[in-house]
């Protein structure tokens, strides 16, 4: 019977060629970095309900002494792994059940806030980051910049970063107003995105003045036409720019952007624009590269949630129909008395104004 280190790294090799470099990254913390310091020299058949609940207790303590600095919804993503790697032991007979599954297994985890932002905190982001170029020019000559051309592609146009980055200029159709993302995490993300005018306009801009500027070239690159880092990205361009755009948005009374906000949440933000300006959810789907409607879902609720004008829209969309609120007796007569074709006059002119709106290593090592 294998202990759980030999199991483990047999676990991890047989998958680590189908993976992400990232995900493989993130396993193999996980596991050399917290679950084999415990488990390691378990056997499969050790690993218990009690065992696995010890660990649990044990990462919470961890953290109060100030070892480790994970928090709740980590640890039962350590947790989460362990049930994956066992689900494979049962399989093969090593176990009899899955000592890691079920909720109580896990910590109470708090709800992720959400760094969307909102529509009037947009401009100041783009203009913050425009800021940050001409800065980065002043200072140094060979400065690609891009940094406003960037994070209005993340916001206007609901790229993964990764995708943002993988951008070239043969997959960005100015004439025509689209934008082709060949390069995506999941089936569903190679897709076609409308541009905005204003983006098409941005990214234009951006482009006359980019020393990489051929089909083939990085739309996005370092100052030697190579890959951008998409930790740079979130350090060097999105937390700038923030810090900046929040000092102006003090002053003008609306509520600052998060100082944590991820290059990630922007994608949630872009279907958040798109739902403010009507359009539907398949669309969203469409242009963001969803296949599971629960996260769109989750943003479309959250635009209703803060519009709270229901009401006022209901209204719109039935005020064409001929029917009226109760009225008097007398208000009655002078109704009938108008004639049928003002009240067509009247709901031709209402549609007319509701059509008008916007729509739119597999030889692991504990850590020490």
């Amino acid at each position: 019977e294998p202990t759980f280190h030999e199991f483990a790294s047999e676990w991890l090799a047989s998958r680590e060629h189908t993976l992400r470099p990232k995900t493989v990254r993130l396993y193999r913390w996980q596991l050399v970095h917290h679950l084999l310091p415990f488990f390691a020299k378990h056997r499969l058949s050790e690993i218990t309900v009690s065992e696995v609940d010890r660990y649990r207790t044990q990462k919470v303590r961890e953290r109060e002494r100030g070892v480790t600095r994970l928090s709740n919804g980590s640890i039962n993503k350590t947790i989460g792994r362990l049930a994956q790697v066992l689900e494979v032991a049962v399989e093969y007979g090593h176990m009899a059940h899955n000592p890691a599954v079920g909720r109580r297994r896990r910590l109470k985890a708090e709800k992720p806030q959400s760094g969307w932002l909102v529509p009037e905190q947009v401009a100041p982001l783009l203009r913050a980051a425009g800021e940050l170029d001409a800065a980065a020019k002043v200072r140094r000559a060979d400065d690609v910049g891009g940094r406003r051309a960037l994070l209005a592609t993340l916001v206007l146009a609901g790229l993964r970063v990764g995708e943002a980055l993988a951008l070239r200029w043969r997959d960005v159709e100015l004439a025509s107003g689209k934008l082709k993302v060949g390069e995506s995490k999941t089936a569903a993300g190679v897709r076609s995105v409308d541009l905005s005018p204003d983006l098409r306009d941005e990214l234009a801009t951006f482009k006359a003045g980019s020393p990489f500027a051929g089909p083939s070239d990085l739309v996005f690159s370092t100052k030697t036409g190579r890959p951008q880092n998409s930790h740079n990205v979130l350090n060097r361009v999105l937390r700038g720019a923030v810090e900046l755009a929040n000092v102006q948005l003090r002053e003008d009374g609306v509520p600052p952007i998060p100082e944590k906000l991820k290059t990630h949440e922007l994608r949630h933000s872009f279907a958040s624009l798109l739902f403010e300006a009507g359009a539907s959810v398949p669309y969203v789907m469409a242009q963001i590269g969803h296949a599971d409607p629960k996260v769109t879902l989750s943003v479309y609720s959250h635009v209703l949630e803060r519009k709270r004008d229901h009401g006022e829209r209901l209204d719109a969309l039935v005020r064409g129909a001929e029917w009226s609120p109760t009225v008097t007796s007398g208000d009655s007569e002078r109704s009938t008395v108008e004639g049928s074709a003002d009240r067509r006059s009247r709901k031709a002119a209402s549609d007319a104004a509701f059509l008008q709106r916007p729509r739119q290593d597999s030889n692991l090592r504990p850590a020490a």
